[in-house]
């Protein structure tokens, strides 16, 4: 997915595929105006495709927003592998968790930083939608990741490591919601600094 804030109307993007061009449009607007506002003749329109075209891509305005979700996610791993890539010991590879959200909140983002688009989706489906279990996917996921560096932090106290991974996956959420009211990351760079101070205590 392209950066949220670009944007998709050049003469290069008439080429790429519809698809492409919807789920572009789609990541903007369910972003940046939220899910029920954005109408389906909003996102053919901005990205330059018939109605059918849409429906020929996606069963449904709940699948374009799964997809949108899925692809939401993977957004965000590559930005964690990039990271933890670079991570030197599991330490580090606690804190890439944290950098790639604060990389995900420095995008170029339409009307600025609005918080995590995943869970921001997720207030807006009704229990039991299907999206809602793609958000609490990618939330278990990043718990499990911090999880999985702790184990080797703490070798012998999966219990405490485990522990500490919902304690930094709260802290990480906390500072996402204050910071998406807030319209910037800062809160996102605080929650790290608080993480390194828990982290050196062990």
């Amino acid at each position: 997915m392209s950066v949220p804030g670009s944007g998709s109307g050049s003469g290069s993007g008439r080429r790429r595929p519809a698809r492409e061009r919807l789920l572009e449009v789609a990541a903007r607007r369910f972003y940046a105006d939220g899910v029920a506002a954005t109408g389906i003749d909003t996102i053919t329109a901005e990205a330059g495709v018939a109605k059918m075209s849409l429906y020929n891509n996606f069963s449904s305005k709940a699948d374009l927003v799964r997809v949108y979700l899925d692809t939401r996610h993977e957004e965000w791993l590559g930005l964690y592998r990039a990271r933890s890539e670079r991570a030197q010991g599991p330490r580090e590879g606690v804190l890439a968790v944290f950098d790639a959200y604060a990389d995900h909140a420095a995008f170029a983002y339409e009307h600025g930083f609005r918080g995590c688009g995943l869970l921001n989706a997720a207030a807006e489906l009704p229990a039991g939608d299907e999206g809602r279990a793609v958000v609490r996917a990618h939330k278990e996921e990043v718990e499990r990741l911090i999880a999985d560096h702790l184990e080797k932090l703490l070798p012998g106290r999966p219990e405490a490591a485990r522990a500490l991974a919902e304690h930094l996956s709260f802290l990480l959420e906390g500072a996402m919601a204050r910071a998406g009211l807030e319209g910037d990351g800062e809160r996102v760079q605080h929650a790290r600094s608080m993480a390194v101070t828990l982290l050196d205590r062990l």
